[in-house]
């Protein structure tokens, strides 16, 4: 069998992505921290943001993120490459 297995190729697609997610996540949460922390100090009633939340939205986001890429990288794994040709 010729070419990519579909395991290589989702960990190739996965991988990729996945630190682009992470970089972008510890760039945007301690900016979105510091500008929730703003704006809740003008509160009668002030709150502290916890560190854990946004451990939890970070989850979050690389969990959506490999369902999504999985899904996608599979779906074009499995994929007949000559219908993808006949039809361009």
């Amino acid at each position: 069998m010729l070419g990519a297995s579909v395991p290589g190729i989702l960990s190739l697609l996965a991988g990729d992505f996945l630190k682009l997610v992470i970089i972008s996540f510890f760039i945007a949460g301690p900016i979105a921290w510091w500008a929730m922390h703003k704006w809740l100090q003008d509160f009668a009633y002030r709150i502290d943001i916890s560190w854990w939340i946004f451990a939890i939205a970070g989850i979050f986001t690389v969990l959506i993120a490999v369902v999504t890429i999985s899904l996608q990288a599979v779906k074009a794994a499995l994929a007949n490459p000559v219908k993808s040709l006949r039809t361009e």
